[in-house]
């Protein structure tokens, strides 16, 4: 990578926007569901089930998109399909249904604590959302992310979860990017979407963020849109305050952009590229 990286203006910026609003419309389609781990999210009719799957698959979402489709759907098929009644009487004495489960750095132990804080979450909230929404008030309030205050409250809300799953739950406050925890954000909030669910309230879809991963950061250094070197918390902020120029209400569509010129072959003209990367 070059010394420097070169940005793109607002008048460059805007030129841009409606090749990037072309590949947009093309991807984000129905046709995306079937290769996306955001499937488990319309595979339940009840709000409850899906917020459970998603979040589940957005933990999983972790390398290539079909093992983390073959790990979500192992994890469910564990639950017998039916998350929310599951999680509602989890207990340890099933913590042995995950036995021989391993995604990555994901083992028995750390799904047994995540589900162990999930089942928390239904014996004190209405439902994943308001525990979201209670995080969110206390966010607005304290000056801090909503996903920092999500990762402090749920890994307290149990004893069961042990230190090495802290990791599984991202912290923009130590840098992180928090590209799963973002994603698994645009899947429940944004509106009007045949692929994103739109089945949550408490955040407007103006105050999401970028899910930042190696493939979108380097699509987004070669158009001049993010100069940032660092895949970290920084980044997601200069590339979402980007996007925000072309779409205030809703940046984080061009996330479906980013995708498809980086994994689904999508060109764009030569000259809108700017750094070599």
């Amino acid at each position: 990578m070059n010394n420097r990286l070169r940005s793109r203006s607002l008048e460059k910026l805007l030129e841009l926007k409606p090749w990037l609003d072309h590949i947009v419309e093309k991807v984000e389609s129905p046709g995306y569901i079937e290769y996306d781990p955001v499937q488990f999210m319309h595979a339940f009719e009840s709000k409850r089930d899906r917020e459970i799957a998603g979040f589940l698959a957005s933990m999983m979402a972790w390398g290539r998109r079909d093992i983390v489709i073959q790990k979500t759907d192992d994890l469910l098929k564990r639950m017998n399909y039916d998350p929310y009644n599951y999680i509602t009487q989890y207990n340890a004495g099933r913590a042995s249904d995950f036995d021989g489960f391993k995604h990555r750095t994901f083992k028995p132990v750390d799904i047994h604590g995540i589900l162990s804080s999930l089942s928390v979450v239904y014996q004190k909230f209405q439902d994943f959302e308001s525990f979201w929404k209670d995080c969110h008030k206390y966010a607005v309030e304290s000056g801090c992310t909503v996903v920092t205050v999500f990762h402090n409250r749920f890994l307290i809300l149990s004893n069961e979860i042990l230190p090495r799953t802290h990791k599984h739950i991202s912290n923009p406050a130590n840098k992180s990017p928090a590209k799963r925890l973002y994603m698994f954000l645009r899947w429940t909030i944004r509106k009007n979407s045949p692929v994103d669910t739109g089945i949550w309230n408490f955040l407007p879809e103006s105050e999401l963020m970028i899910p930042l991963d190696v493939h979108v950061a380097r699509q987004s250094r070669r158009l001049g849109l993010l100069t940032r070197k660092s895949n970290d918390w920084k980044a997601v902020k200069e590339l979402t305050d980007t996007f925000r120029l072309l779409d205030p209400d809703d940046p984080v569509r061009y996330d479906f952009a980013l995708f498809g010129i980086g994994a689904l072959g999508y060109k764009l003209p030569k000259k809108y590229y700017l750094n070599a990367v």
